[in-house]
C-alpha cells in the first residue's frame, strides 16, 4: 500500500503532537524517508491538526526539512496531500 503512496506529497500523522508534511521518498520495515518535508509541532501553534494540514494544501507545505526519517512506529496515519479536504 505504500508502494503507491512513494514520490506523491503526503501527510504523516504521528502519536506526539507533531505532524509531517511532506514527498515520501522511500520506506523500510522501521523509517519513511521524507524529503522536503514541513515537520511541524502542533504545540507552537493555536490551531488545531486538521486546520493546519487544510491550510497547507490551500497554501503550500513550508518546508523546514530537506531530508527527514520518521520511525514508522510512531505513525498512526498516512494519506496523500491531495485526499485532504478543505474548504
Amino acid at each position: 500500500m505504500l508502494e503507491e503512496l512513494v514520490g506523491q506529497a503526503v501527510v504523516v500523522d504521528l502519536r506526539s503532537p507533531f505532524v509531517c508534511l511532506g514527498t515520501l521518498r522511500q520506506f523500510d520495515d522501521t523509517w519513511l524517508d521524507m524529503r522536503f518535508a514541513d515537520f511541524h509541532d502542533l504545540r507552537d501553534t493555536h490551531t488545531t491538526r486538521e486546520l493546519y494540514v487544510a491550510e497547507a494544501r490551500a497554501t503550500g507545505v513550508k518546508r523546514n526539512r530537506k531530508r527527514l526519517l520518521l520511525a514508522r512506529a510512531d505513525v498512526v496515519g498516512i494519506a496523500l496531500l491531495d485526499d485532504v479536504l478543505y474548504g
